[in-house]
């Protein structure tokens, strides 16, 4: 109990009772803009919240800047759809391309622990075969480094947060911490039509602690893990991570948007961030800098960051900044049954089958694409039944027919493409920065993937009993546009997150990942920025640029 305590010690630093611990916060050590911090981390999600984690319980003198608040689950959250758009990240972007991805509610977060305080809180692992899908299938990239090189990593933060499910079998087959949950009439009915069709399907894995775990409370199945999770049942960086962070040393500095980084043309090092908080523009002065701003803003921010070293943008002197971002191909597919189903009362994803993850060779297309229950609530729904063309009385109906629904919804693998990149655009934000412009086509067989997981969601559902189907098509899961790569000319860092024009400036979101697999990245990123702070932290003094 001692070793689980000392792992998990913000399970306890949480109050007893409802809310956040104020008192970290509050009484949290503070550095002054002045002080050569020996790391500045630009993000407070997934990555650079576990950097910041990582370096603090290493001893180090560690700032985050987030350009959201610092959330009070009681006090800024509401169990409503249309009340939790504050959690978005919603300044002005410009999208584009063949097929243009809508930005916000589920690719973007703001505020301390980033998207993950509104993720459906699904953590599985990417499969070996992610790692090699050039060598192994011909396309994607090979990561310079293996799923060998994660697996202690993805152990380690299973644990922190902790997850809940049953062994998996596919990948590299595991267990989890804690037992699955107890399944709704929606994974029930997938499980039904799974074993119908001959297809594996298991419980798991979310990060929500099945039953209590140290002062967090247990999940009461109330279906709005993607509006926060007012309970704090879900694991979030801001209720896992960042606590220990701040019980460690660490600062953290919400409402601050970083604007550039820092350079010195004479050493060639990154010194600090230039930053605005309450409308004064301040600059932190670091020994390193990480940036974790996601597979959006972390582009924008390198190619903002412009010098006599950097006319065209930090790190990009191969023009590799911003390329590469990829979606996942994220259809959803609805059943009607004749008994109730109350899809929501569980958390959205909680039956998943990962049975035509790999390349199937006798199929027309490579790669493959995951299946999770999904559990649209009223709005969404409406989206959806919208999609198929229902208005007025007949929305009506669909809408007053919602607790007879069942939905599935496929991770489809899109691969990544060199066109599909962020660049600045035009038009200025309330910060006079030039704003990201996202362009994105799907290639054939991004598109051969919707189609096939569409056709397996609507087979399944049938087969459990389902008399009509409907599909909406949409994406997810941002990763990408600042790549881990072997070398500087296909990427811009390497194997350990470290950039390879500057020699202490290191990336540690998703913006790193060369492939982005069937599963949902944010275990990854975790895992990743894991890895890179552990490196760091094994460097010589030196190394910190003293």
């Amino acid at each position: 109990m001692n070793r689980v305590r000392q792992r998990n010690e913000s399970a306890w630093l949480l109050p007893p009772g409802p809310g956040s611990n104020n008192d970290l916060r509050k009484h949290m050590r503070r550095f002054e803009d002045q002080d050569e911090v020996d790391i500045v981390v630009v993000g407070c999600g997934a990555g650079g919240s576990t950097v910041l984690q990582r370096l603090a319980r290493a001893g180090w003198r560690v700032v985050g800047l987030e350009a959201g608040p610092f959330w009070d689950p009681e006090q800024d959250w509401v169990s409503d759809e249309a009340g939790s758009h504050h959690l978005y990240w919603t300044e002005p972007r410009v999208i584009a391309g063949e097929d243009p991805v809508p930005l916000g509610s589920n690719n973007s977060g703001r505020g301390v622990g980033g998207s993950m305080v509104h993720y459906a809180g699904y953590t599985p692992r990417f499969h070996p075969s992610d790692f090699h899908t050039f060598t192994a299938d011909g396309v994607g990239a090979d990561w310079p480094l293996d799923y060998a090189d994660l697996k202690p990593f993805y152990e380690d933060i299973e644990a922190e947060l902790p997850v809940a499910g049953e062994a998996w079998p596919w990948g590299d087959p595991h267990k989890y911490p804690h037992r699955p949950h107890p399944v709704s009439g929606n994974g029930e009915l997938f499980l039904r039509g799974a074993r119908a069709c001959g297809v594996t399907a298991k419980v798991g894995p979310v990060a929500i602690a099945n039953g209590r775990f140290g002062n967090r409370p247990h999940c009461i199945y109330r279906g709005f893990c993607l509006q926060g999770c007012k309970v704090n049942a879900k694991a979030s960086p801001l209720i896992t991570h960042i606590p220990d962070a701040l019980a460690h040393g660490a600062e953290i500095r919400a409402d601050s948007m970083v604007t550039r980084i820092g350079f010195d043309e004479r050493t060639g090092k990154a010194t600090g961030v230039h930053y605005v908080q309450g409308g004064r523009e301040r600059y932190q002065r670091a020994r390193n800098v990480a940036i974790a701003g996601y597979s959006i803003e972390t582009p924008r921010l390198l190619l903002n960051s412009t010098s006599d070293r950097f006319p065209e943008g930090m790190c990009n002197d191969f023009d590799q900044v911003g390329r590469y971002l990829m979606v996942q191909g994220a259809p959803q597919t609805a059943g009607r049954f004749d008994d109730e189903v109350r899809m929501w009362k569980a958390p959205p994803p909680e039956v998943s089958t990962e049975d035509f993850y790999e390349t199937d060779p006798s199929k027309p297309y490579k790669r493959g694409f995951s299946i999770q229950t999904v559990s649209p609530l009223p709005i969404t729904w409406a989206e959806h039944v919208a999609a198929q063309g229902h208005w007025g009385a007949d929305l009506r109906r669909y809408m007053s027919d919602y607790v007879h629904w069942a939905c599935l919804g496929a991770l489809c693998e899109f691969l990544p493409l060199e066109g599909n990149r962020v660049t600045l655009a035009e038009e200025k934000d309330r910060y006079d920065l030039p704003v990201a412009r996202f362009s994105y086509s799907q290639c054939d067989n991004d598109r051969s993937l919707m189609e096939a997981a569409q056709s397996v969601m609507e087979r399944i559902l049938k087969a459990a009993g389902a008399d009509e189907v409907i599909t909406i098509k949409r994406y997810a899961h941002l990763v990408g546009g600042a790549r881990m790569a072997a070398d500087e000319e296909h990427g811009v860092v390497d194997q350990d997150c470290r950039s390879f024009a500057v020699p202490n400036l290191l990336i540690t979101d998703g913006s790193v990942l060369p492939t982005q697999g069937s599963a949902n990245p944010a275990l990854t990123i975790m895992a990743v920025a894991a890895r890179a702070a552990q490196k760091l932290a094994e460097t010589p003094r030196t190394g910190r640029n003293d």
